[in-house]
Order: C-alpha cells, then sequence, then structure tokens
C-alpha cells in the first residue's frame, strides 16, 4: 500500500513538474544603424515590442513576411508577433551596439502557440499540413536569398513606354525552378499590375502557320507588388516545377497593366531554361 501511494506521488510530482516547465525564448539583439530582418513562415497580422526604445515595422496594409527592428540604447525589453493564421512568436530584445546577426529565418515550430486552439483530426492530415508549411518556407528563404544576389543570367529585357521588364536570374534548386523578375517604372506614373503570367509557346511551321499558347502556373510567389510607383524598381520571384523545352518553345513573360495599355511581352529562348544557374 505505501509502495503504491508512493508511486502515485511520485507520478503527480512529474506531471505538475512537466506542466510548469515553459519554453525558453531566444534573445534578438538590434542597435539603431542596422536593420534587423525577421522572416515568419506566415505575412504578420500584428508586431508589438514591450518598449519605447525598440522599433518593429512591418506592412499593416499589405501583409508581408517579413519586419524591421531597431533598438535604442536602454534596458531589455519583449517582442510579440501574431501571423495571419493566429500563430505566436514571442522574443527578449536587447540592444547590442556590435552585431553579429542582421536576417533571422523563423521557422513554425517556433512558435509558442496559437491564438485559437488547433484541432488536428488525424497524423495524415497534420504531415500534410507541417510539408506545405515547411514548403512554403524554403521558398520564402530562397526566394530572400536570391533577391539579395546580384548574379545574372544574361540580358533578357523588354521595355513599352518607360516600363522595363527584364528576366534577371533563373535559378534551378532542388526540383524547381526559380525566374528572378524585375520591373522598372521610369515613367512620371504609378504602374498598376493587373497579372503577370508565365506561358509557354509553340510555333506550328508550314504552310499553316499557328502560334499554341499553354499558361504555366507558379507553385509560389514571392514579393509581387500590386502597385510600381513612378522611378521604383521592384524585384520578385516566381517558383515553378522544373521543365524543360525544345528550339521551337519559348517561355514568355506577359505583363498586363490594370487600366492601362503599357503591357508588354518578354521573350525568353529555351537556351536560359534549359542552361539555369
Amino acid at each position: 500500500m505505501k509502495n503504491s501511494v508512493l508511486i502515485i506521488a511520485v507520478i503527480c510530482i512529474s506531471a505538475f513538474a512537466k506542466a510548469q516547465t515553459t519554453k525558453v525564448l531566444d534573445t534578438i539583439y538590434a542597435n539603431d544603424t542596422k536593420n534587423v530582418a525577421l522572416f515568419f513562415p506566415e505575412p504578420i497580422r500584428q508586431g508589438v515590442t514591450g518598449s519605447d526604445n525598440f522599433v518593429f515595422t512591418y506592412n499593416r496594409e499589405k501583409e508581408q513576411y517579413f519586419g524591421l527592428l531597431q533598438a535604442t540604447p536602454g534596458k531589455e525589453s519583449n517582442l510579440l508577433i501574431i501571423n495571419r493564421n493566429g500563430a505566436i512568436f514571442s522574443y527578449i530584445i536587447r540592444y547590442r551596439k556590435q552585431l553579429s546577426k542582421l536576417n533571422y529565418f523563423v521557422s513554425q515550430s517556433s512558435s509558442i502557440g496559437n491564438e485559437k486552439p488547433i484541432i488536428i483530426d488525424t497524423t495524415e492530415v497534420t504531415e500534410v499540413e507541417n510539408l506545405v508549411d515547411n514548403s512554403r518556407f524554403y521558398y520564402t528563404k530562397f526566394s530572400s536569398y536570391l533577391l539579395e544576389r546580384k548574379q545574372r543570367i544574361g540580358t533578357i529585357q523588354k521595355r513599352n513606354e518607360s516600363i522595363v521588364l527584364s528576366v534577371e536570374n533563373i535559378v534551378f534548386d532542388k526540383e524547381e525552378l526559380y525566374f528572378v523578375i524585375q520591373i522598372e517604372n521610369k515613367s512620371s506614373l504609378d504602374y498598376d499590375l493587373n497579372f503577370l503570367n508565365l506561358s509557354l509557346e509553340t510555333t506550328q511551321k508550314g504552310k499553316r502557320k499557328s502560334l499554341q499558347k499553354l499558361l504555366q502556373e507558379p507553385i509560389f510567389k514571392h514579393n509581387v507588388p500590386s502597385r510600381i510607383a513612378e522611378g521604383e524598381v521592384v524585384k520578385l520571384v516566381y517558383v515553378m516545377p522544373k521543365f524543360s523545352i525544345i528550339n521551337d518553345r519559348r517561355l514568355v513573360v506577359e505583363l498586363n497593366e490594370k487600366n492601362g495599355e503599357r503591357d508588354l511581352k518578354l521573350k525568353v529562348s529555351h537556351k536560359y531554361i534549359n542552361n539555369p544557374n
């Protein structure tokens, strides 16, 4: 009887200790001369700091995956982030004059909880959701990396009425092709984007020449704007399943203006598609 009571007591104490265990928060350092960027797996819906000597900025009008942190000398504080899907992230933030890290890529697993309880019916559903989240996170991380690089695949450019469309780079990674596309507005009017499509065109030769066009759907888009202001240069990434094309086919990047006529069609030769970086 005594042994049974002792075993039950040990189990209760262990369970209580486990329930009281809290997740240790990571510390992020910032200063007033550099931007510290935090990239999240879902767009940021809300970001709050606990002290005025820390400032966290993010796009409040159009939800984006990253925010910027700056700090002035003072006591440590905390940063609370809520993503669009309700995931909550919390950090200790401190001022440091010299920074050794400027970019943080946050995984979904580092979330401390969710605004609402998430009910998962089966293990299979959980595995699928985790796979999707991990893929989106990787696409976002690698796309951000490509936008920072200055690598080019060649001069692939088209211009119309001071609007310049160019394919800066084509990169093969794992099972996908990443298209780094640049839109430059050299005009005095803002450019409202209606759509940006990638299509494959095949020219049928012979007496009856015809053109077959097949729209290619990207599996992920990164940093696609709705408007390019006058004088602004925007870079974005389209992620496509890997493919190759024969000599009589070509890729066409079609840029269409909303309520305007400054449309462009940029033709990309098979040699660039079949020989990516």
